[in-house]
């Protein structure tokens, strides 16, 4: 296990006793390993989101015709602004 040493400014160190108090953690490092826990969880999660939708994207296949002129029919599809 490795051991991190930070500062905190006072008005942050006293929102993250009472963060601790409110959410029922015993001490910061408890509160710190559930709050890194969570974050590496959620990247995770938008990993998982990105790469399915570019296997969507895979999936819907691919267009022959040149970039441009999809963008050109795009655009006049568009009203005038």
């Amino acid at each position: 296990m490795t051991d991190l040493s930070f500062s905190l400014p006072s008005s942050l160190q006293s929102k993250l006793d009472q963060r601790i108090a409110d959410g029922g953690y015993l001490d910061t490092a408890e509160y710190l390993r559930d709050l890194i826990r969570r974050d590496l969880a959620e990247a995770d999660e938008d990993a998982a989101w990105v790469r399915a939708r570019l296997a969507e994207g895979e999936a819907s296949g691919y267009l022959e015709t040149d970039p441009r002129d999809v963008l050109r029919e795009i655009m006049a599809k568009l009203p005038d602004a």
